[in-house]
């Protein structure tokens, strides 16, 4: 299975340990966070990476190299003078994906059954499968409704009542979905997923386990002793 990785981003939240090093290269335990989410992808069957870069993208690219000594191929796609966003990152990697392919973010780690929400694209006609995680406003503001199976609205900024689910940070896409993104232009997940929904073409699939993420100083030391207590992702 291929996979892209969305790790462009400045990491202002975690300064100043994102000041000379991109977020995910920030030690935990003393290894990249990166390792861990490369180590996570393999155990579930993912070899093929494609890295997202942006901010400080040969602290990565040197650390990794083609992804040989982890087990995986891995390949980068730069975002240029000017950071397009996860939704402008992903059209500019176009030319490396296939026609199906996993999303997730260089700062998370997200215990979820990859290969079952591949299968579920796979087996629709669907353009889009989001993980979903019924949050209830627990981790973070809630940001989804869900339907039917599908997701109905997808906002960060405004909430509703009927927002008890929050994107886990992992979904699985046709290349196809990519055709409504212009090329070279920024573009965010919110604007993204929000055209397969209006489209009716974002399947949602529920996973149980929470997420991780390091995007704060919080979250980070949340992270940290999560890892330390699961030898089995060492």
């Amino acid at each position: 299975m291929q996979a892209v990785i969305l790790a462009g981003g400045l990491g202002t939240r975690l300064r100043p340990l994102t000041q000379d090093v991109p977020k995910a290269m920030v030690k935990v335990m003393g290894r990249p966070f990166l390792e861990y989410e490369v180590k996570l992808l393999k155990d579930n069957g993912v070899d093929d990476l494609v890295v997202c870069v942006g901010y400080l993208a040969s602290a990565i690219q040197d650390h990794f190299g083609d992804g040989g000594k982890f087990g995986v191929e891995m390949r980068y796609s730069h975002d240029g003078p000017d950071l397009l966003g996860p939704a402008g990152a992903l059209k500019q990697a176009t030319p490396m994906l296939e026609d199906e392919f996993l999303v997730t973010y260089g700062d998370a780690f997200l215990v979820a059954p990859y290969a079952k929400i591949m299968d579920t694209l796979t087996s629709s006609e669907c353009l889009g499968v989001m993980a979903v995680f019924r949050n209830e406003n627990q981790f973070g503001r809630s940001d989804l409704e869900v339907k039917d199976g599908r997701v109905t609205r997808y906002d960060k900024t405004t909430q509703t009542p009927e927002m008890e689910w929050i994107n886990f940070g992992v979904s699985a896409l046709k290349k196809d979905a990519l055709s409504t993104i212009r090329a070279g232009q920024p573009c965010g997940e919110e604007e993204f997923y929000g055209k397969l929904i209006s489209a009716n073409q974002l399947l949602a699939y529920p996973v149980a386990e929470r997420f991780y993420e390091i995007g704060t100083p919080e979250s980070l030391r949340e992270f940290e002793a999560f890892i330390s207590s699961r030898p089995g992702y060492l």
